[in-house]
């Protein structure tokens, strides 16, 4: 895995083979954050990266100037490299080790970008889920999006607050917003 852009442009890191993961591809990270730099200061979010992984979207998010990441995940490995790696980088990510729907229904967490990157074979409904509890929770900043990588063959456009989608080979990433709120004459 590669960082693209930021401080740490061009650095390879390599994941212990051990972990459970399908990091995102550089194709594919490469275009979402060409999305989100449409969008976003980086310097000027926080970001909650769901299903971690290796951490390879909290890099890439804390290279481009992020300084408030905190990446969930529910593998110990997992975990365990990415704190070991933000070290070594000297990025400020936090790792929680947790399920990521329990911390989900306890955080009190608001986030300017939402990211899940959950397992390919997840049900539906799980991935359904997601969106729901983070929607439920107000756990999205006004203007933020949720964004839920997925195989093609999930679908989640009928899902509350979807807004759009981008699909990269075999993946799509499903962009969530909260709803625009219409301001009257009198609040202007």
């Amino acid at each position: 895995m590669r960082i693209i852009s930021g401080k740490h442009k061009g650095r390879r890191l390599t994941a212990p083979k051990k972990l459970p993961v399908r990091p995102t591809t550089d194709l594919a990270k490469e275009s979402l954050f060409n999305i989100l730099n449409n969008h976003f200061y980086f310097h000027e979010i926080s970001v909650l990266d769901l299903f971690s992984g290796t951490g390879n979207i909290s890099y890439e998010f804390a290279s481009r100037g992020t300084e408030v990441i905190t990446a969930v995940d529910g593998d110990y490995g997992c975990v365990s490299y990415i704190k070991k790696t933000s070290e070594t980088l000297e990025l400020d990510i936090t790792a929680i080790k947790s399920d990521v729907y329990k911390f989900l229904e306890r955080t009190h967490l608001t986030s300017d970008v939402v990211f899940a990157d959950p397992p390919y074979a997840f049900t539906q409904e799980q991935f359904e889920r997601i969106a729901t509890i983070v929607f439920e929770r107000a756990l999205l900043l006004e203007d933020g999006f949720l964004i839920i990588e997925h195989a093609k063959e999930t679908k989640l456009e009928h899902v509350p607050n979807f807004s759009f989608s981008k699909s990269y080979g075999g993946s799509v990433f499903s962009f969530f917003q909260l709803p625009e709120t219409e301001t009257t004459d009198e609040e202007e």
